[in-house]
């Protein structure tokens, strides 16, 4: 059937055709209507069974991710245990306040024992932390280099953290020409007692 037959091709007149022709019409019909069923129904589904398969992609994606924390549960908790096991074991290791006179004094005592001078020492305003209270001292002491650096080290090896940060040195003058100045900040660390975790926390 020529392009010219079907043009003027009429659905009352394909009982007069050949069986041929109407083979060939029945045909051409067929497949006229399984593409409209195919572009208005079947593309449709086809959207459909593609945003599934990709909700399927990110439903396996996050049941690996969750099966892999919980099979990682055990060693995070254990973990965290640690963790929590050297944090006591830190807090244990910072003087309450009653003890905090002392620890100052050991400080001072550190420097004075090495035969150093102090010009400066004078506790600052205490910070606080949700357990932890930090108290900044600025110190200045002069010394040859030898016995500021074994001074150092001295306050390092107390039985209480004492940190020594923002050190600054400088030739002292005026005590002679081997001699130094140190300025620096001490800060020392206590742990809050419950009363104060209390206020802190503004809880009854």
């Amino acid at each position: 059937m020529t392009l010219d037959e079907l043009r003027q091709f009429d659905l009352k007149n394909l009982p007069d055709l050949p069986l041929g022709p109407q083979i060939t019409s029945l045909a051409v019909m067929i497949a006229a209507i399984l593409g409209l069923a195919y572009f208005f129904i079947f593309s449709d589904q086809q959207d459909q069974i593609g945003r599934q398969q990709a909700r399927e992609t990110q439903l396996k994606e996050s049941y690996l991710d969750k099966k892999h924390q919980v099979a990682n549960l055990a060693a995070l908790e254990k973990q965290l245990k640690e963790i929590e096991s050297s944090f006591g074991a830190l807090l244990k290791q910072l003087p309450t306040r009653a003890e905090m006179p002392a620890l100052l004094t050991e400080i001072n005592q550190a420097g004075v024992g090495r035969g150093l001078l102090f010009e400066l020492f004078r506790p600052g305003n205490e910070t606080r932390s949700a357990q932890i209270a930090t108290l900044p001292i600025q110190i200045r002491l002069s010394g040859s280099y030898g016995e500021l650096t074994t001074f150092v080290n001295d306050v390092a090896r107390l039985s209480r953290i004492v940190t020594i940060s923002d050190i600054s040195l400088t030739p002292n003058g005026n005590a002679g020409e081997d001699r130094l100045q140190l300025q620096a900040t001490a800060k020392t660390y206590r742990a809050l007692e419950a009363g104060e975790q209390t206020a802190k926390t503004g809880k009854p």
